[in-house]
């Protein structure tokens, strides 16, 4: 017998099994495909994991509720927890010289791969957008907000005027007074943030162009967004450790940000005053 106030205790693939006789026919068609396939189930939003299942997105959120779990992003980080276990007692009994060289292998590789994937043409319609724009709304929430606030603060130093904040009150606030050739750009990792998206179908309400960064191109941020820049590389599993990472992304807007470097703009709008101001706080 399980007791749900535990459940995040347990393996999730031992509670599918114990509650795979409790559950419908057609989420028994997810709980076998997440038997097979747990370390690449675990990578599926929703949509991706209803699509491959052959069931509805409703039926993913409805197992996962009689399973225990609030819902599919507790369900999947549960499980992301547990192959992570696995994956950090493999690492474990490697050589540790060769892991540390191996980790930044593995970053390298990352990198190059998300490199190839952009769309070059893509990128260039996005630097052109920032470039042009009169005021840049980067919107983000949890922990993307470290993303949005180092952007915003590079953008400015470039010349390009920015608005961010961790609060959605606030960056609703700009974007419901935002002018037409304002800009969004959305950084959500996930691409399922409601915030985020919420910011987002009143920027699209207004006519603002929107840039999106995500790790899912299959996600309503993408789907609202002008441009997608993907900050995917290769595929591997769902971590929730390597979850709090946000090197991809980081990686993606210092790309956007170099090719955005404008000197007759830094010079006109007197961007580098500031820094020549603070230089007294420095040996």
């Amino acid at each position: 017998m399980i007791d749900d106030n535990n459940i995040l205790e347990l393996e999730v693939l031992e509670v599918i099994r114990k509650r795979y006789s409790d559950i419908f026919p057609a989420e028994k068609k997810v709980a076998d495909l997440i038997l097979r396939k747990s370390q690449e189930v675990v990578n599926y939003n929703v949509s991706e994991l209803a699509k491959a299942s052959g069931v509805s997105d409703a039926t993913i959120i409805r197992m996962c509720h009689h399973l225990g779990y609030s819902g599919y992003y507790q369900f999947r980080i549960a499980l992301a927890r547990d192959l992570g276990k696995k994956q950090f007692k493999t690492a474990e009994s490697e050589n540790s010289a060769d892991v540390v060289s191996k980790m930044f292998e593995d970053f390298a590789e990352t990198m190059v791969a998300i490199g190839k994937r952009l769309d070059k043409n893509v990128v260039r319609s996005c630097v052109d957008l920032i470039k042009g724009a009169g005021t840049v709304h980067i919107i983000s929430v949890g922990n993307t907000t470290n993303l949005a606030r180092y952007m915003g603060f590079r953008l400015e130093r470039l010349g390009v005027k920015s608005t961010y904040s961790e609060l959605p009150e606030y960056y609703i606030n700009h974007i419901n007074l935002s002018d037409e050739n304002d800009i969004v750009i959305a950084i959500s990792k996930s691409g399922t943030s409601k915030n985020v998206l919420e910011g987002m179908k009143l920027a699209k309400g207004k006519k603002l162009k929107m840039i999106a960064i995500t790790a899912s191109i299959k996600s309503p941020v993408a789907d609202l967004a002008d441009y997608v820049l993907i900050s995917s590389g290769k595929q591997e599993p769902l971590s929730i450790y390597k979850g709090y990472s946000y090197l991809n992304e980081f990686a993606i807007i210092d790309a956007l940000l170099s090719f955005t470097v404008n000197e007759e703009l830094i010079e006109v709008t007197h961007a580098n005053r500031p820094e020549l101001l603070l230089a007294k706080n420095k040996i």
